[in-house]
């Protein structure tokens, strides 16, 4: 039975997805203002992980970089809209793509491909862009709602731009996909419980996913790093760059430790459309208090 209260939503996401850019972009900055007030636990959580990740800002340009994420985040859900709902001729000139023949050649062996990215506030809509420069959908893993009428209504969107979708915790559907030659976006930069090692992210020990090497070899699929920003004229500055030499190393840790100095790097750029509300660094090592 269709869920009545998501076709509202699906209309107001038909209409935002084409909205020219910067109305869109403006839409979402006049709803995080609106929103500000009720955002209070993830104001914290970024101002903790920020904090621990920018001691050398003062706490003005801290607080600065807290707002610009958190902002990002809001607008993140319209560009969120964008990417489900709008045809591709809404999307024309919007992004700038570097390195798509890494990613081309890899598909052209027959190689599955793993996208290796990070939890920026726009990840599917430069998912939507790649895929549509490439001519083919690029699979995406993502985590389930708990709510049964909106993940009908998410898969429904999502599969329809994307292809299938990957739970976020189902390993068989991953390696399947991999398998069949299927380029998928994948990031591991959020906090694991499990098959896990502290490596710096920041210089702060970060619980880190170790098992993306075993991943790649099981899916017989090819890493490729993936990343992009939204620049100051609205369009999206996209790379893939070709696997980082000397990966996988062998050891795990290791492996676990280069991506994340990979994404630090590349969060660098651009602080301040990277996920700071997340709870980064929930799990600490043995003997360290809480952070949150």
């Amino acid at each position: 039975m269709r869920c009545l209260a998501t076709v509202p939503l699906s209309w107001a996401a038909q209409a935002v997805a084409r909205l020219p850019q910067p109305a869109l972009l403006a839409l979402g900055r006049a709803a995080a203002w609106l929103a500000w007030p009720l955002l209070r636990s993830r104001r914290r959580i970024a101002a903790i992980n920020v904090a621990l990740c920018f001691p050398q800002l003062d706490a003005r340009a801290q607080a600065a970089l807290v707002r610009e994420s958190l902002v990002n985040t809001v607008v993140g859900a319209l560009e969120l809209m964008r990417a489900w709902c709008a045809p591709p001729h809404a999307l024309a000139g919007l992004a700038r793509i570097e390195g798509l023949h890494h990613l081309r050649e890899a598909l052209a062996r027959g190689q599955g491909v793993l996208l290796m990215c990070g939890h920026f506030t726009h990840t599917e809509l430069a998912v939507r862009l790649l895929g549509e420069a490439l001519g083919r959908p690029v699979r995406v893993v993502v985590r389930r709602h708990n709510n049964a009428c909106l993940e009908r209504w998410f898969e429904s969107a999502r599969s329809a731009v994307f292809g299938p979708t990957v739970g976020k915790k189902d390993v068989r559907a991953l390696l399947r996909t991999l398998s069949e030659g299927q380029p998928v976006v994948y990031s591991a930069d959020q906090n694991f419980t499990y098959q896990n090692a502290f490596v710096p992210f920041f210089g702060v020990p970060a619980a880190t996913l170790t098992a993306t090497p075993e991943l790649v070899r099981r899916g017989r699929a090819v890493l490729l790093p993936f990343w992009y920003r939204r620049d100051r004229d609205g369009r999206y500055a996209i790379r893939i760059e070709p696997t980082w030499a000397g990966w996988p190393s062998g050891d795990p840790v290791a492996d676990a430790a280069r991506y994340m100095r990979e994404l630090e790097a590349v969060v660098r750029e651009c602080p301040g459309q990277y996920l700071w509300a997340h709870r980064r660094f929930k799990t600490r090592p043995p003997g360290e208090p809480p952070v949150y």
